[in-house]
């Protein structure tokens, strides 16, 4: 029953770092996204200034203020995200390759 039961313990294991995996896969793909909404906010914070500019007027600050909410908001998923992926991948790790805590050394008792 030992080998039954160490069999079950293994593959539970593998089935959790299997899901872990496929969370950690789904919170990259999102990362890979948000960081795709800064880069459109930031691109379109920059045409807003080039044209407003090529036309001889300067972006008002409402719409310089809404671009920079935007953007700064996105940045914050991203970040968000990147912090979630980093927990996901040292969570997997871990239940991959466990660490045991060292095993005190074993004394001998002292007689007379």
């Amino acid at each position: 029953m030992a080998l039954l039961d160490r069999l079950r313990q293994e593959l539970d294991r593998a089935g959790r770092s299997a899901q872990r995996a496929i969370d950690e896969g789904r919170l990259r793909l999102e990362l890979y996204r948000a960081r795709q909404s800064v880069d459109r906010f930031a691109q379109r914070l920059g045409y807003a200034v080039y044209h407003t500019r090529k036309g001889g007027g300067e972006l008002s600050p409402d719409d310089y203020t809404a671009h920079m909410n935007n953007l700064t908001a996105a940045e914050s998923e991203v970040t968000r995200l990147e912090t979630l992926v980093a927990e996901a991948a040292r969570d997997r790790r871990e239940l991959l390759y466990p660490t045991q805590p060292p095993t005190p050394p074993r004394q001998e008792p002292s007689g007379p």
